[in-house]
């Protein structure tokens, strides 16, 4: 096996590519964090979809990630926050460059003409859901675990959050996406945020098969691939019902309100998590997924990309909602944001709008160019 690092600039590989057979092959390959993405790793994921994509030997794609123990077992933990707050701090131009380029990865998964197979095992939360809910095969396991959890860090489920969370069933979106429910991998594919699962035990296997199995098609590689799944998954009982009732309602204050009067254990839990995410942002990712509902995914991730700025610039340096919520978090640890501001009653319209006004022209837009 000859595992390549698709950039000399890259030491060691974070991302490993390779072709097995007629398939793209790419590795995830930071177990320390995660597999949490930088920008060197955005670079070299785009780099080798683009040049796959133009090549006509390529058949499809697999992306997966690897643990510290091996292959597999992570899949992507998000972007690294910890450089957003280190870069937040330096006024450094690459945090810039790092979501406009993320999402623009977002956008190509997406739109890829070939078939684009995401194995989701273990970890998938933020930009991990970015770079596996455009596949075109989302395949999950019995370890995975899979979340939008950025309102907890003063930020919003961004990556095209908007536009798969909002496409769910009922309102399921705004559920996880206000609360950053971690969710199972059956559990998922209830939300429509996974299309299979399968024995995590056999990953190797299929792996190892790519390049030794004949396919006449991209589509036959997304076949054999789907030969691996379950055949038989246990339906999992959301309170869909409690969900779809309470979080259609028409503001974060009616939500709270229905949570507080609903006598169940699943209300209390989701009351006591909504109190713990930024006021604000709770406020903002309401607006965001109503808005994402009615929008294609390239004005999404445009509006996204806004709203990320916003979330650096409203309030810079150490005055942002999202670097305070990722120093509590991630950097000293102590868990106790300073949410400004501190309570959801004090938040105003015109706080929530702020997000939404595009700091760019149309033709000045880092994502103009997208679809």
């Amino acid at each position: 096996m000859n595992l390549t690092p698709t950039s000399a600039t890259i030491s060691p590989a974070l991302v490993l590519t390779e072709v097995r057979g007629r398939v793209g092959c790419i590795t995830l390959n930071r177990p320390k964090a995660l597999n949490a993405l930088t920008l060197e790793m955005v670079r070299a994921m785009t780099d080798a979809l683009i040049k796959w994509r133009d090549d006509d030997q390529l058949l499809a794609v697999v992306v997966r990630g690897v643990n510290k123990e091996g292959p597999f077992g992570s899949f992507c933990a998000g972007g690294d926050i910890r450089f957003f707050h280190q870069a937040a701090l330096a006024g450094d131009e690459a945090l810039e460059a790092f979501f406009t380029e993320e999402y623009a990865l977002n956008h190509l998964i997406h739109t890829y003409p070939k078939p684009y197979i995401a194995l989701m095992d273990g970890i998938v939360m933020g930009g991990g859901m970015g770079i596996s809910q455009g596949a075109s095969l989302r395949l999950v396991t019995e370890r995975s675990k899979l979340a939008m959890p950025e309102t907890g860090i003063g930020l919003f489920p961004d990556v095209g959050g908007g536009y798969f969370l909002s496409r769910c069933p009922g309102r399921m979106g705004e559920y996880l996406a206000l609360t950053g429910r971690v969710i199972n991998g059956v559990e998922a594919m209830s939300c429509d945020l996974a299309d299979a699962q399968m024995d995590s035990a056999r990953l190797p296997g299929l792996w190892e098969s790519l390049g030794s199995t004949p396919y006449e098609s991209g589509d036959a590689v997304e076949r054999w691939c789907q030969t691996y799944a379950q055949k038989n998954v246990d339906k999992v009982a959301l309170p869909t019902a409690d969900i779809d009732r309470i979080f259609a309602l028409e503001s974060v204050g009616a939500v709270l309100a229905a949570l507080a009067a609903t006598d169940s254990e699943w209300a209390r839990q989701t009351l006591a998590t909504l109190r713990s995410r930024s006021p604000l942002m709770l406020h903002v990712v309401l607006e965001q997924v109503r808005r994402a509902r009615s929008m294609g995914l390239a004005d999404n991730l445009r509006m996204e990309r806004d709203m990320v700025h916003r979330c650096f610039h409203l309030r810079p340096g150490a005055a942002s909602e999202t670097v305070e919520g990722i120093r509590a978090l991630a950097v000293d640890k102590d868990h106790q944001p300073k949410w400004n501001p501190a309570r959801s009653e004090d938040v105003t319209p015109a706080m929530v709008a702020a997000f939404f006004e595009s700091p760019w022209a149309a033709e000045a837009h880092p994502l103009r160019t997208l679809g």
